[in-house]
């Protein structure tokens, strides 16, 4: 009988009109992955290829004069691998006092009982619409030794509201109450109940906001460039950003002895240790996304609704 059920349900045809709209959805799917995947193969391609080819637009899809001077000069730059430590740290140290900050709002406003809960979250809101604007956020960060300090990569930006509403969506919509209730009861303390009830469960939200927050910290340039004097603390983006939009050729013939060979060879692969250079400084957060790609859907969809 279950052989014949299936007999049957291969023998219906689907309509026209629904293949029709089926290869309509296949074309316009297909064609935006070639959207997205086209600039990063050319961005991986012009980084194997040498700087005359790319300098003259004959990469297209697939490396041209294959070569790795690009990456050469990348391993051989020393402010790169400066760069390199400082966004790893910012990133690290960053993304775990995000995370930390983010929870200790995002629990005990998703608590029924929280006297003040719709006042405590008005005074956020408004955050999210009305701030002091960049000067006065300056004047501040200075005041309280924040200027030229690397943890000014890290401590300003201690939460982000609009992901403080997500984990608290997912704190209230998704532990019921019940199981606080019956924690209380077998003596469990709001501390315990947190770390060892509340933070297991909530592995989605938690992969989801730190992507976030590490992208964030990663990506993140423009306050080492409004408060980072000393180029010791400056991320990875920073020195990247220096080099695309200055004379790159220049300061790689400076660090590679001054020689007017070196300078010659630098000011050719100059194209290629741009690209490579991009290469590089995405790579880590390409490898990191496939491992919490699998929380997106739970953790986002859980907090899209924040009533």
């Amino acid at each position: 009988m279950a052989t014949q059920a299936m007999a049957k349900k291969r023998k219906i045809k689907m309509p026209a009109e629904d293949k029709v709209m089926y290869t309509i959805v296949y074309t316009i799917i297909i064609l935006l992955c070639i959207i997205i995947l086209y600039p990063i193969v050319f961005v991986v391609s012009s980084s194997f290829s040498s700087g005359d080819a790319v300098t003259s637009g004959r990469v297209i899809l697939w490396p041209v004069e294959f070569t790795t001077v690009g990456y050469d000069f990348v391993l051989h730059y020393k402010p790169v691998w400066t760069g390199y430590a400082n966004t790893l740290f910012y990133t690290v140290v960053g993304t775990i006092w995000q995370l930390f900050m983010t929870t200790l709002a995002a629990y005990p406003l998703s608590r029924k009982n929280f006297q003040g809960r719709s006042f405590c979250m008005t005074l956020f809101m408004i955050t999210m619409f009305f701030s002091g604007g960049l000067i006065p956020t300056f004047l501040l960060n200075r005041s309280l030794g924040l200027y030229n300090n690397p943890w000014v990569m890290i401590i300003p930006g201690a939460m982000t509201v609009h992901n403080m509403i997500i984990m608290r969506t997912f704190f209230r919509n998704s532990i019921p109450g019940e199981l606080q209730e019956a924690a209380m009861l077998d003596g469990c303390s709001d501390i315990r109940y947190l770390l060892q009830i509340v933070l297991p469960l909530s592995k989605a939200v938690f992969s989801v906001l730190m992507l976030y927050y590490a992208v964030g910290h990663w990506n993140g340039y423009f306050a080492a460039m409004v408060y980072l004097r000393n180029e010791a603390y400056h991320p990875l983006q920073l020195i990247l950003r220096t080099i695309l939009y200055t004379t790159a050729g220049t300061d790689m013939s400076a660090s590679s002895g001054g020689s007017s060979a070196a300078a010659e060879t630098a000011k050719s692969a100059g194209e290629a240790m741009q690209y490579a250079l991009i290469v590089v400084s995405t790579l880590p957060i390409m490898v990191l996304y496939p491992f919490v790609q699998k929380y997106f859907e739970k953790g986002v969809m859980i907090g899209s609704v924040k009533g």
